[in-house]
């Protein structure tokens, strides 16, 4: 992934407390990822970093849209998401990423890169099932639903249709095991 300098903090020239960022998110973010998940995307980050003497805390927020292909129909549609993540930045010897809640620089560092920790989050707050509200609603008219809907119908006739040709000698047969 090539580092962009929108999302490099240089965090040695910032004082101590909060410190607010925001970034506006769209496709071409996720291209350096190489993630293609999405037709397009619009969402906004906010970043507060809080800088103590020896840590920081940033808190990330998100809200946005993207567009994906629903699950059922195929159609696409503007997916609303937001989450939240939180991370602990502290100084040691070496770098270790290995715990998600917590960063640790080297001692000599200066500033932090915070594109991948933006990506993950917001890929992770997309749900795994994609579901139209049109859908859920029953707005949405497309083929496949449409399609659907008949092989429901069809699959229910045939279902009464197998009901009906039961053998009359097995109501008999249930009557004695009531009438105990």
């Amino acid at each position: 992934m090539s580092k962009t300098k929108e999302f490099l903090i240089p965090f040695v020239g910032l004082k101590l407390g909060k410190h607010h960022f925001e970034y506006q998110i769209s496709n071409a973010f996720f291209e350096n990822f190489d993630y293609d998940e999405f037709q397009s995307s619009d969402i906004k980050v906010s970043l507060v970093l809080d800088k103590k003497s020896n840590m920081m805390e940033l808190d990330f927020k998100h809200k946005g849209t993207v567009n994906v292909p629903c699950d059922l129909t195929g159609e696409e549609f503007d997916l609303p998401i937001k989450g939240k993540m939180k991370l602990i930045v502290r100084f040691g010897d070496e770098f270790n990423n290995d715990n998600e809640e917590l960063l640790i620089l080297p001692h000599g560092e200066h500033e932090i890169d915070v594109a991948q920790y933006i990506y993950e989050m917001i890929a992770l707050s997309v749900p795994l099932k994609r579901v139209h509200p049109g859908v859920k609603d029953g707005s949405l008219q497309t083929e496949a639903l449409t399609k659907l809907k008949e092989l429901t119908v069809k699959e229910q006739k045939e279902e009464s249709k197998q009901e009906e040709d039961i053998d009359p000698r097995w109501d008999k047969l249930k009557k004695l095991l009531t009438d105990k």
